[in-house]
């Protein structure tokens, strides 16, 4: 990495009030005011962001992910703390950025590019693009106020990457797009990360966060709680939105290096799990479409009205490839007594590409942990699956192909 061309210092923003706009006036002037209540957004966040860099903005809703956001383009001034740009920077922080809704799309981007500091000849050079890439016909020349929230979304953001910036920050206003666009956003994004664009994120769509960042941040109540790995701070964000009364949150180096996250209130834990072939041998390196059988075994801590098991198999960058739960296949264990065990057994192809995989697994009551989180075990097993008996292919799916040739 070269120079960062972000840097974040101590940044706080704090929310404050004075009683009166008379007192809340004197401040301005440096006025010793007495406030009567002050309340915290953003608080003590360093961080920064090297060239060609790309950061996920990760957090529950509140945590002050979009204050951040607003912080660093300068939109909200800090009440404590420093931000340090060098270079460009382009934001979509809400939808519509502004557009006046009685100007047509056409005059809202000379509106927006102008307050990002070009010349009218620059847009004019730019506007078939950004019409172009925008793909909403004549709507362009309607006024905005006829638009739908995806209409504005695909201006906002034609406008705003229409030249390549320095820093590209993006809020969550791309989950309003089509499925369509929001491909045609996420290229444009990877094309300018390859041209040097840093970049900053906020999404709840890991997904997104572990396929385009090179970091994340996680934030709670205002702070950084975790700053590294895509993969691990997902995983601790998942771990803290699944955490309850009485539950724990714990993480575990592993051998190999990497994090692995537990959580939920134990009352049932997975005690072992294991790769089986057809013949019975445990394995970790599975060829491409070989039968297999993952085998769980758990013990109950407490009584349990009701029992679901899940996993899911995650692929290296800690993206789902497939999960599924003993509630979906309607095998749900009633009233299971503390000290029982209970041995799961899943027979499945290993119908994967070549690659590492890990596989996480849920103990729970119903079909997701967001209700009784007993246990969330990430990185509960790693496997490597291997093409040793079929024709190469890329790609994390074996769906193997037959071809019919007619040559005239």
């Amino acid at each position: 990495m070269s120079a960062d061309v972000l840097r974040v210092t101590e940044l706080g923003k704090a929310f404050r009030d004075y009683g009166s706009e008379f007192k809340r006036f004197a401040s301005w002037f440096g006025a010793k005011v007495k406030v009567r209540e002050e309340h915290w957004v953003v608080r003590d966040i360093s961080f920064s962001v090297g060239c060609g860099e790309a950061i996920g903005i990760v957090g529950q809703n509140g945590a002050g992910k979009s204050t951040l956001l607003k912080l660093v383009t300068r939109t909200l001034m800090p009440t404590k703390g420093s931000v340090e740009v060098n270079g460009r920077v382009a934001a979509i922080l809400e939808l519509g950025m502004g557009f006046s809704p009685d100007l047509t799309g056409r005059q809202n981007v000379y509106h927006a590019a102008g307050l990002m500091g070009f010349s009218r000849e620059q847009i004019d050079a730019a506007m078939s693009e950004i019409e172009r890439f925008a793909e909403i016909g004549n709507y362009f020349d309607e006024h905005v106020r006829t638009y739908s929230s995806g209409m504005q979304m695909r201006v906002a953001f034609s406008v705003a990457t229409a030249f390549r910036p320095d820093i590209l920050i993006v809020d969550e206003a791309l989950s309003v797009g089509d499925a369509y666009f929001q491909h045609k956003c996420f290229k444009r994004i990877r094309e300018f990360r390859e041209q040097g664009t840093s970049l900053m994120i906020v999404s709840h769509d890991s997904s997104a966060i572990q396929s385009l960042c090179d970091r994340a941040i996680l934030l709670q109540a205002g702070r950084v709680l975790k700053d590294g790995e895509p993969v691990e701070v997902m995983d601790a964000y998942n771990a803290l939105i699944a955490e309850r009364e009485n539950s724990t949150v714990k993480t575990e180096r592993l051998r190999d290096g990497q994090l692995q996250t537990i959580s939920g209130t134990l009352e049932a834990v997975v005690e072992s799990i294991h790769l089986y072939t057809e013949s019975g041998q445990s394995v970790e390196f599975v060829d491409v479409g070989q039968a297999v059988e993952l085998r769980i075994g758990v013990i109950l801590k407490a009584d349990i009205p009701r029992l679901v098991f899940g996993y899911l198999i995650k692929d290296r960058l800690g993206q789902a490839i497939f999960g599924t739960n003993t509630h979906h296949t309607k095998q749900v264990l009633a009233e299971v007594k503390a000290g029982q065990r209970v041995t799961y057994r899943v027979r499945f192809p290993m119908n994967l590409g070549p690659g590492t995989y890990s596989i996480s697994t849920a103990l729970v009551s119903t079909d997701t942990h967001l209700v009784d989180n007993y246990e969330w075990r990430d990185l509960a097993f790693v496997f490597t699956v291997a093409n040793h008996s079929h024709p190469h292919f890329v790609g994390n799916a074996w769906i193997p192909p037959e071809f019919e040739v007619t040559a005239i």
